[in-house]
């Protein structure tokens, strides 16, 4: 590789301009150094300035080149500028090509290494990643299977690995690319599927636990160097990236997540690695269009597909990457000398690879979770009815075809998210006191109806020719276990006061017109509009039920009972009528009529897109409605307010005496370091630009660019990750604030490096004490609290000073 003395940057006279090269300043280069000093020496002072590539333009261009002369270095129309590390930032010794459009042919690159010591030489800036990678495989696998039990989540996620394994379909809150990676671990480490992850139940011989636990761990590992080449990216100091390598390395929160076969691990991954790749773009803009410009372009779209895969708090890193878009783009349109062309084909590269990229990884991980679970599960119901009917062991498909009166039918409401039409024996315990009737997405006898002929009519003859259902015919439902009817009369519903209640009521012989409910064919998926509908199918026909005395139409829309309704949906008769409303859309869903033949399967196509369409909403309809419950106590859940200050953990399993105990708690001095620094820099924002104002000068104008664009990664990343939590109706954890916090650790490298590592009123040998203390204070502090990460064993009281604040309920 060639030293910095060697090498020289030459920008050449721009096309159509009259000035020549030796009309640009020069600047002189640092004496020469090998490549392992200029890494591991302390920063020279010697050295007056460094004007990255991207800052140059015809008016600023300057020649970098030895003290005392004009040498230069130029490759047939292809130059390179080799960086080095000083007070300023630490940089890697590699090459990086201007884009100039004709390349030549004599390039000098560097040979393959021919001995250890010129590997070594050759990779010399990945060695200290290298090495933070091992002690990350160290933290993150140390005594991994030491609690043989299932702890915390494990037992949903690790249940949901087990219905890819067994291929049943089951319906979870996340997108599905986290889950199936538990499922390859499980496969990979030769776990069959047929273990039922109750919580705190024992793993049996025959689960590979302790190789799934590591597999997934790999995601916590790869945490750590993602760090440091993102600090990097940064242009943080050697000695700042130190910091942020060991923050993240160290914090109990973060390990103890990660030892567990849960998603948060993975979710960390992708966010950091979005981040990553972010900033590594950014790095490139000096190369617009040149292969590692669209290399790191798509490789932040692919991040940001995946970490959106794992979890939806995905969408906020996403967010970030949308602010710097939008930035940058609005810089660019700026740029005057940018003709217009080259500006537009700017938004078309990031329309594909941060819009397009990202949603064809999303809805990828979605087709391939529909082609691993093509049998029946326990999670059909949430599925609309074509789509169940098309899975391995459901015998939708055998329904007979058309509906007649005597039928015995379940009814799917069509909304998403919605369920069956359900009635159990309990009652109302307020309005009409009587027979309550819901929506349920689990299949069970109490969802099935009978097709019943008004009462006004005569009895239904079972031998008498079939008559089928059409648009507009009048009917009773009669619910099959209790023998009462559908009903419905001007008493408030129990939630949505301004709607009719809709019960149960009467017999097979006592009733009323209150029963009578009128059909209005909406549609059918394979006919189209109801002019072609003669009769109405199961699976396929979408109808309306309008109470024939009232007027108001059947809803089930996703207000849920109290506890005394057991949390399920609320049924309800709206006195508007809402064409457009699809939760009043109602579809046959089991049919069984032992007159009428079976159905076709060819008849049953359910299209991916709408299958993708409806499985998200029915996903963003579960996840709005885990709310606090006000009727018991969650004694896990905490506020978003808590989080910054750490003013709750989280017992992840029993807190037994004689059980191993893991409680999820960050590194105290790491998450108050972080908060703080993020107060700090808004008063460090103000006071500099008051200073500003008045005309101080305490930046050169790429320090403040630099200082400003690192600042506003942290200070907006955190606030995405952060902020929205605080105005969220559902329940929340502790582990949420856990991708926030990487954007506090990045805030507090950066506060750091700014006062003290860039300083130039301090010392070298004051900045090695510094260092030196930071550095004692984060491993001490770790070292203190790593039992909570590595397991408690015996009395909680028996491990003393772990209760920092009397709101940790160790003890």
């Amino acid at each position: 590789m060639p030293k910095p003395s060697d090498v020289a940057l030459e920008i050449g006279t721009p096309p159509g301009s009259s000035r020549t090269s030796e009309e640009f300043e020069q600047v002189p280069y640092p004496g020469n150094t090998t490549t392992a000093e200029q890494y591991w020496a302390p920063p020279r002072h010697q050295i007056e300035e460094e004007l990255p590539l991207h800052y140059m333009n015809e008016e600023k261009t300057r020649r970098r080149v030895k003290a005392g002369g004009a040498a230069s270095h130029e490759n047939e129309g292809r130059q390179y500028d080799v960086e080095y590390d000083d007070d300023k930032g630490l940089y890697y010794d590699k090459l990086k090509s201007v884009n100039i459009p004709r390349i030549g042919r004599n390039i000098r690159r560097t040979p393959p290494p021919t001995n250890l010591t010129e590997f070594i030489q050759q990779n010399l800036e990945h060695i200290v990643p290298a090495i933070y990678t091992l002690l990350s495989c160290w933290t993150r696998f140390y005594e991994i299977g030491k609690a043989a039990f299932v702890v915390w989540d494990e037992a949903h996620f690790g249940k949901f690995g087990s219905h890819y394994l067994k291929r049943e379909f089951y319906f979870d809150v996340h997108p599905p690319l986290g889950k199936m990676l538990v499922a390859l671990a499980g496969a990979l480490s030769g776990y069959t599927g047929y273990f039922e992850f109750k919580s705190g139940s024992d793993y049996g011989d025959d689960v590979p636990f302790v190789a799934m636990r590591v597999m997934l761990a790999l995601f916590g590992v790869g945490m750590v160097p993602l760090a440091w080449y993102t600090a990097v990216e940064l242009g943080l100091t050697w000695r700042a990236c130190h910091i942020v390598a060991l923050l993240v390395l160290l914090d109990v929160a973060w390990l103890c997540i990660s030892r567990f076969i849960l998603l948060d691990a993975m979710l960390l991954f992708f966010t950091f690695s979005t981040v990553f790749c972010m900033t590594k773009f950014h790095n490139q803009q000096n190369q617009s269009f040149s292969i590692d410009w669209w290399l790191w372009l798509s490789l932040t779209g692919i991040s940001i597909g995946c970490v959106t895969s794992v979890k939806w708090v995905g969408l906020f890193v996403t967010l970030l990457v949308g602010a710097y878009t939008i930035e940058d783009l609005w810089d660019k349109f700026g740029d005057l000398k940018m003709p217009i062309r080259t500006y537009f084909k700017h938004w078309i590269a990031r329309g594909i690879c941060l819009i397009l990229i990202p949603l064809v990884v999303y809805m990828a991980s979605f087709k391939v979770h529909f082609l691993i679970l093509n049998h029946s599960g326990p999670g059909d119901a949430q599925m609309s009815s074509l789509f169940q009917a098309n899975l391995i062991g459901n015998d939708f498909a055998q329904n007979p075809l058309d509906i007649a009166f005597g039928s015995k039918i379940t009814l799917k409401n069509v909304g998403y998210g919605g369920g069956l039409l359900h009635s159990h024996v309990q009652t109302f315990p307020i309005g009409s006191n009587q027979q309550q009737v819901t929506c349920y997405h689990y299949k069970d006898n109490n969802n099935e109806w009978l097709v019943m002929l008004p009462w006004e009519e005569p009895p239904l003859d079972p031998n008498a020719e079939l008559r089928f259902l059409k648009n507009k015919d009048i009917i009773r439902l009669h619910h099959v276990p209790t023998t009462r009817n559908l009903h419905s009369h001007p008493v408030a519903a129990p939630v949505t006061k301004l709607n009719h209640e809709v019960s149960c009521y009467g017999n097979s012989t006592i009733g009323d017109v209150n029963d009578h409910w009128v059909v209005e064919v909406v549609d059918d998926l394979q006919r189209g509009s109801v002019a072609n509908i003669d009769r109405i199918h199961s699976l396929t026909t979408r109808v309306r039920f309008r109470h024939q005395i009232l007027g108001c139409y059947l809803r089930a829309a996703n207000a849920v009972l109290p506890q005394w309704g057991f949390k399920q949906i609320e049924v309800s008769c709206d006195k508007e009528n809402n064409p457009k409303d699809a939760h009043t859309y109602w579809n046959v869903e089991s049919h069984w009529n032992d007159r009428l033949p079976p159905g076709e399967q060819a008849l049953y196509r359910s299209p991916f897109f709408r299958d993708f369409w409806h499985l998200n909403v029915a996903m963003m309809t579960s996840n709005n409605a885990l709310v606090p419950d006000p009727d018991k106590e969650d004694v896990l859940a905490s506020k978003p307010i808590d989080w910054p200050w750490m003013h709750l953990g989280l017992r992840m399993c029993g807190w037994g005496d004689n059980q191993i105990k893991y409680y999820l708690l960050g590194t105290p001095i790491i998450w108050w370091a972080g908060t703080s620094s993020l107060i700090l820099s808004l008063v460090a924002l103000g006071i500099y630009l008051l200073r500003m104002q008045r005309r101080y000068k305490d930046f050169e104008p790429n320090e403040w660019d630099h200082a400003l664009y690192v600042g506003k990664v942290a200070f907006v990343g955190w606030s995405f990750h952060y902020l929205p939590f605080l105005v969220m109706g559902r329940v929340t954890y502790v582990h949420h604030y856990l991708p926030a916090l990487y954007f506090s650790v990045l805030m507090t490298a950066h506060l750091i490096d700014q006062f003290i590592f860039r300083s130039q009123r301090l010392k070298e040998q004051t900045k090695y004490v510094i260092f030196a203390i930071i550095v004692f204070v984060i491993v001490g502090t770790f070292w203190w609290f790593k039992g909570l990460a590595f397991g408690i064993e015996g009395p909680a009281a028996a491990h003393w000073g772990l209760r920092w604040r009397k709101s940790w309920n160790i003890y």
